[in-house]
């Protein structure tokens, strides 16, 4: 069975920088508090009538592709990750194929995995290329998070971590034996699943829209943000243990760890517990925030842009999140 390799990386922020001081004029918080607790010093938010989730995802793909020497049309099929689609239905992988300007009919669908959405749809993008049914698969990850949080005092804890961007890559049979994705490695615990999550408007209420207006319920996001941590900082060490076991390997292998950046705090604490130096680990989250299915496409994106990332080089990616869910991806660059 042939390898996949990653053949192109791309991502795409918006404009507008959201600094912590401008969240203090629109909460009761400080720059202190917020990088204290998550180690986010400013973020993206989304610009209305220039930005959406698919054209954010095309801006980054576009960027894929040219590094892999591709035009749109040689996409064979779409795997969008996102929690923050620009319709309820239909998904933004149709959308996005509308973007490129991908005339034919080819597959296209979205892994609502939240966090670890992204390495979800790389699993499964792996999987198609892997057997042999598609060459190239264009993987996706996308948000606008700030359209939906409670910009408020009482959203705090919540809404100073989010922030909106996308990344990108393309996925391609491997020409270089033992070099690409070499495995990866998917969980889930839905015991926990209300501890992170966005419940309201549910599709199990008769006529749930006006369900949620006469009972005056928020759609906001809810975080159990001890709870989270305590399972995040287990499980990250856990999985990059299983790619790293899976193919013989050791954390002194590991040549750059890209983490899921959902709090500079668990990433530091993951760092210390695989014993990684500051050069083999990449953060992002300073400048950005938790991005959710965006955060490791972009982080890889610029750690390859940055040339921290060589070819030869292994490269881990790893994320935990609302479900929960977890997962890594183990490569051979």
């Amino acid at each position: 069975m042939r390898q996949s390799e990653i053949a192109g990386v791309g991502h795409y922020v918006p404009s507008r920088v959201v600094t912590n001081a401008d969240i203090t004029e629109l909460m009761e918080t400080t720059d202190e508090w917020i990088q204290e607790r998550t180690g986010i010093r400013e973020r993206r938010w989304f610009e209305e009538g220039k930005d959406t989730t698919a054209n954010m995802g095309a801006n980054a793909a576009r960027k894929a592709l040219e590094m892999a020497g591709l035009q749109p049309d040689d996409v064979q099929m779409i795997v969008f990750a996102t929690l923050s689609p620009d319709y309820f239905f239909p998904g933004s992988g149709v959308l996005l194929q509308r973007e490129l300007g991908i005339k034919d009919p080819i597959p296209a669908f979205d892994v609502r995995n939240q966090c670890s959405g992204f390495v979800y749809a790389l699993s499964m993008a792996d999987q198609f290329v892997k057997t042999g049914m598609y060459d190239t698969v264009l993987v996706v990850g996308s948000e606008i998070h700030s359209s939906g949080l409670d910009i408020s005092t009482r959203g705090r804890a919540v809404s100073v971590i989010f922030g909106d961007g996308a990344g990108a890559v393309v996925l391609r049979p491997s020409t270089r034996e033992g070099h690409g994705i070499l495995s990866t490695h998917l969980h889930s615990q839905g015991e926990h699943a209300e501890e992170l999550i966005v419940k309201e408007p549910g599709s199990n209420r008769n006529n749930r829209v006006q369900y949620v207006v006469e009972n005056e319920l928020d759609m906001y996001p809810y975080m159990n943000g001890q709870n989270v941590f305590k399972h995040a900082v287990v499980r990250f060490p856990q999985v990059i243990k299983e790619a790293l076991d899976q193919n013989g390997m050791q954390p002194a292998d590991i040549d750059m760890l890209i983490p899921h950046q959902a709090n500079l705090r668990i990433t530091q604490f993951v760092q210390q517990k695989m014993g990684l130096s500051d050069d083999k680990i990449y953060s992002n989250i300073q400048r950005y925030g938790n991005t959710t299915a965006a955060s490791v496409p972009i982080a890889l994106s610029e750690a390859v842009a940055e040339g921290k990332i060589k070819r030869g080089d292994l490269v881990c990616l790893a994320a935990f999140g609302s479900g929960f869910t977890w997962a890594s991806a183990l490569i051979k660059w």
